[in-house]
């Protein structure tokens, strides 16, 4: 799984967040941690900012493209700047 693509699908599911993604097996691109900040998780339990991500990448996973997800969220007060 290219990591831009990953990026991108994030980035686009969730208006305005930003998404760095890095394969920490090095290889394969199938094993992605993902940090994502986004306006759309404040006030959001850690467990619905991280369906919120799955929503995005679901498809991948689901054909696995994606074999683990390692999810770090950061909620950014709307209107921050970051």
């Amino acid at each position: 799984m290219e990591l831009n693509i990953v990026q991108e699908l994030i980035e686009t599911h969730l208006p305005g967040s930003r998404a760095s993604v890095d394969d920490f097996m090095g290889a394969g691109g199938d094993h992605l941690a993902v940090r994502v900040e986004a306006e759309q998780f404040t006030g959001k339990s850690l467990i619905e900012q991280h369906k919120m991500i799955y929503a995005a990448v679901q498809e991948h996973l689901d054909s696995g493209a994606i074999h683990a997800l390692s999810i770090t969220t950061v909620p950014i007060a709307p209107g921050a700047s970051t």
